[in-house]
């Protein structure tokens, strides 16, 4: 969640940066941490002003959800 000022992410973009993390071993919170650290570079805005919620599926039928 963002309020567009200048620039906006355009969702295939988008689309295309998220599916990269697909074979990514990381911890749900971390991730989420750098989704809106590059999102908040990319929009040219503070991190505050990003909010990123994650819902991590793994095997095994648990599903994290970690908010950044």
């Amino acid at each position: 969640e963002y309020e567009p000022e200048e620039l906006c992410i355009e969702s295939k973009s988008l689309k295309l940066y998220l599916s990269s993390f697909r074979n990514e071993g990381a911890f749900a919170e971390a991730l989420a941490v750098k989704i809106r650290d590059d999102a908040a570079a990319a929009l040219q805005l503070a991190a505050d002003k990003v909010r990123v919620t994650l819902r991590q599926k793994a095997r095994g039928g648990i599903t994290i959800t970690a908010t950044a």
